[in-house]
């Protein structure tokens, strides 16, 4: 079954078409060339992470042109940055780190009053809603001496260092958004930033500038035009793929060895939205729950790409082992048709039932989770509606996140959408949970009840890519699906 594209992306379809005759994905720039990167979503601009939530392009810039305490290394682990060396104590609720000789474009050094002035910012109740839950468990952030820092938390957290890798945590100043590096803004030409990297103590006294292979050519693009420029040869690199975009790469019959996909850790299911209607009983959401066809859904987007068993993807903090989606991928004959029994009953007591209305993105890959889920749907007589991803007003919402910390929380309170207001209350109980014992049992139970409630139906794990050309070998697939510009052609700097 064909399924229409978007007006946006069908308009670059002939030039991919175009580009698929071409030598698609081979490497055609040189090795001594700045690498020219592209990414997906938003536009390359500074943003104070602590006013917006940061798109992808600004999210890439600010982790290559500031720093935090610590960052993320090619393979998604966490290594020193402005911090040279740290330690844990008070049974994990005390982290105190000791800064290295990091300098400000200005030549003055960073203290730890500016460290705190940042952090402090980033933490307010009102900043950066994805990583809200787990930044409430900070409960003082203090400057020791000028180049010691000491943040407190109301209860261990093994993940935090990771939270604080998050460029949404990087150290700038106010109100140039200006950091430590490792690059810095050199020029804009058009639509792309120049990036060359910030020079070190150890650089002073030499006159050479930065080679042009160790700048970086940043740009933002839809995902149709970034594969485009890809497939001719213009560009290196494309960060920030999903599934919205992934039918892109077989218009433009992009080469396998230039696809590179991510282990991504997170969530990709539908969420009920809201408790209203049909979906206002347990009984219905589970009917609907089991007769959702999830291995249709994937093999749509992806023949390999499998569906998930649980919300938690493994045992992680919590006290119990995942709670089992208790519906299989793929329905029985037996659940479609109870599931058709209880909504001709609903149908009947409801006459003339508004449709439920589904919340995707918009672009081909979204045409192809439509088609499977509209299917699955309808053929339990219930009417659909597909809405924009942000639509106020839908009943079932996509969610497609990937984790920044392996965390039982940041995964149940991200599923409870419109779950149980008691479900809500033992989600916010493990966030005050004085010790791993309790908030342990609390998320094992908050798993298990979230199961029960039908309010989360989990799909599979995000699909998270890239295209890399052969010359950027320091490119690592890992859990987060980050990748520093600073770490593409495997250099640790």
């Amino acid at each position: 079954m064909a399924f229409p594209l978007p007006l946006r992306a069908r308009s670059s379809l002939p030039l991919l078409a175009a580009a698929a005759l071409a030598l698609g994905g081979c490497d055609r720039r040189p090795d001594d060339s700045a690498v020219a990167a592209s990414v997906i979503g938003g536009m390359v601009r500074a943003a104070d992470p602590s006013r917006t939530e940061l798109t992808p392009a600004e999210r890439v810039l600010m982790g290559a042109t500031a720093q935090g305490l610590v960052r993320f290394d090619a393979a998604g682990q966490v290594e020193p940055a402005l911090a040279e060396r740290w330690i844990v104590i008070d049974e994990g609720q005390s982290y105190i780190f000791r800064l290295g000789d990091a300098r400000w474009p200005d030549g003055n050094r960073v203290t730890a009053s500016d460290v705190v002035a940042t952090l402090k910012r980033a933490v307010r109740p009102a900043t950066y809603k994805p990583l809200a839950p787990a930044l409430r468990l900070v409960d003082e952030i203090v400057e020791m001496t000028p180049e010691v820092v000491e943040i407190r938390l109301r209860r261990p957290q093994p993940e935090f260092l990771k939270l604080l890798a998050q460029p949404e945590l990087a150290i700038f100043q106010q109100p140039s958004l200006r950091g430590t590096g490792p690059f810095e803004l050199a020029q804009r030409v058009g639509d792309v930033q120049r990036l060359r990297p910030i020079r070190t103590l150890e650089d002073e006294g030499t006159e050479s500038p930065p080679s042009r292979a160790e700048t970086i050519e940043l740009r933002a693009d839809r995902a149709a035009v970034a594969v485009l420029r890809f497939t001719r040869g213009d560009i290196d690199v494309v960060l920030g793929g999903g599934v919205d975009d992934w039918p892109l790469l077989s218009i433009a019959q992009v080469g396998s060895a230039g696809i590179r996909l991510d282990p991504a850790a997170g969530l990709f299911g539908l969420a009920v939205a809201r408790r209203e209607g049909f979906l206002a009983e347990a009984s219905n959401r589970a009917a609907l729950a089991a007769a959702l066809d999830r291995s249709a859904i994937t093999a749509a987007v992806r023949d390999d790409w499998g569906a998930a068993t649980t919300l938690l993807p493994a045992q992680l903090d919590s006290a119990a082992a995942p709670a089992a989606f208790p519906w299989p991928a793929t329905p029985s004959d037996e659940a479609i048709s109870q599931a058709r029994a209880r909504v001709s009953v609903w149908k009947s007591g409801h006459p003339g039932m508004a449709p439920l209305r589904v919340a995707l993105p918009q672009g081909p890959g979204g045409n192809l989770l439509w088609g499977t889920i509209a299917g699955s749907l309808r053929a339990i007589g219930l009417p659909v509606e597909r809405v924009a991803l942000d639509a106020k007003d839908a009943d079932l919402r996509l969610i497609d996140k990937v984790a920044p910390l392996d965390s039982g929380r940041w995964y149940l309170d991200s599923a409870c959408v419109a779950c149980d207001p008691m479900i809500r209350a033992i989600i916010d109980a493990a966030g005050n949970a004085p010790n791993a014992e309790v908030r342990g049992r609390l998320l094992a139970d908050g798993d298990a009840a979230l199961v029960a409630d039908a309010s989360f139906i989990p799909i599979a794990t995000p699909l998270r890519w890239s295209l890399v050309s052969q010359r950027l070998r320091g490119w690592t697939p890992n859990a987060r699906a980050w990748h520093p510009l600073n770490h593409l052609r495997g250099d640790p700097s």
